[in-house]
């Protein structure tokens, strides 16, 4: 799907046949202040600030409510003089009289469009002769999945104008609703690689945890208490279920307590250093991103060799941006297998974290926001990630 392209021609050709429409109604009425332009702008005006009304509750998706909060503004936008829209199987929302005697004959009437997906005009056949609704219009609103319900625009004669305006509305409609359909796909491909990174928090890690806890139990019951309070608050943490950002500040809280249960199994062993500015810990930056660097710091730092480590983990003012670096003197890793897994491929042993972490930030900050990594065989590794200060949740457009 060319997004980009497609809402482009669905807007313009809804703005311009919309703006026909009520340019009609303008025009009749000159005004006498020059300050509000010509009818042609202002109309142009009326119809772009209608849509834009129109479009945050399409961008939630096809419901009862969201169809309820558009429906008006739609009918608005078209000028006729009932509009309704409907899902798959029911009408969602109706706008303007007629609904007694003409809601029950909608799922009959659309049910054409809603197979073929093609618009179509009907007459109503109504046998009210006071009654507007004569000719009906219905256009198909599509998503990802193919055809989601209809747009139904009541005139008072059959129109060709109707026809094409309701049907470009229609399309600028539908696009709003793939939007919503690619915000939650987005949201659902967050979500997985978030289950993917506690995932990442290893069993090995949890088991050793609670060994270590259990054997201060006897020698040391309140070292052994405030280990498994760290425990508790570090699993809550990381097992949370709202929200795709976090504060650096929380992150490193979580943070201190892994390096706590970690700090209780290695003892002496690992040392750990800690350089925050406190003016950058409210900054604002992708869930559980911090913890995997520290993860892999440990394993790759301490974990394999008999001597101790140093972990140093370091947070600065860069001006817009935040830097936070994490850094080992462990065994290091071969830069050629380190670009294999930013790749994607991950060897035995390497985990995911590294890689998962990285595409997050390019998703969410741009290309250039990746994780920067100094490592070789034997020389530990730095890993640094760079947080701009204002653009919290700020995503690049889909290409």
């Amino acid at each position: 799907m060319s997004g980009i392209a497609l809402a482009a021609a669905a807007a313009a050709g809804a703005v311009l046949l919309a703006a026909g429409f009520v340019l009609g109604r303008f025009t009749a009425r000159r005004a006498a202040d020059p300050d509000l332009g010509t009818p042609v702008e202002r109309a142009t005006f009326h119809t772009l600030h209608t849509a834009s009304l129109a479009a945050p509750p399409l961008r939630a998706g096809l419901t009862e409510e969201t169809a309820r909060r558009a429906a008006g503004t739609l009918r608005s936008l078209l000028g006729t003089e009932a509009l309704c829209l409907t899902d798959r199987t029911a009408v969602l929302a109706w706008d303007g009289p007629g609904e007694d005697h003409h809601r029950a004959h909608v799922p009959e009437q659309a049910a054409q469009t809603l197979e073929t997906g093609r618009s179509r005009s009907v007459h109503t056949d109504c046998a009210d002769p006071a009654c507007p609704l004569r000719w009906a219009v219905i256009a198909p609103l599509t998503g990802e999945d193919g055809v989601l319900g209809a747009l139904v625009a009541y005139g008072s004669r059959e129109s060709a104008v109707l026809v094409r305006a309701a049907t470009e509305v229609a399309r600028w409609a539908s696009v709003q609703l793939e939007l919503a359909e690619l915000d939650r796909s987005r949201t659902r491909i967050v979500e997985a690689e978030i289950r993917a990174l506690r995932a990442q928090i290893s069993p090995h890690f949890i088991f050793n945890s609670l060994a270590a806890i259990a054997s201060f139990v006897r020698t040391d019951p309140e070292q052994a208490r405030e280990l498994l309070l760290e425990f508790a608050d570090f699993t809550r943490y990381s097992f949370r279920r709202h929200g795709e950002f976090a504060q650096l500040a929380d992150e490193l809280r979580s943070i201190e307590q892994y390096l706590a249960l970690a700090g209780a199994r290695f003892g002496d062993r690992l040392k750990v250093t800690l350089q925050i500015a406190p003016e950058v810990l409210p900054v604002t930056l992708p869930f559980l991103c911090l913890q995997p660097l520290v993860e892999n710091a440990v394993k790759h730092g301490l974990e394999d060799r008999e001597r101790g480590c140093r972990v140093t983990i370091a947070a600065r003012d860069a001006g817009a941006e935040a830097v936070v670096s994490v850094e080992d003197d462990g065994i290091g890793m071969d830069p050629e297998l380190l670009r294999a897994v930013l790749r994607g491929e991950h060897p035995a042993g390497s985990g995911i974290g590294l890689s998962n972490v990285d595409e997050r930030l390019r998703q969410v900050y741009g290309a250039e926001y990746g994780l920067v990594i100094e490592t070789g065989v034997g020389a530990g590794m730095k890993v640094t990630v760079r947080i701009p200060k204002y653009r919290p949740g700020v995503h690049r457009s889909p290409a």
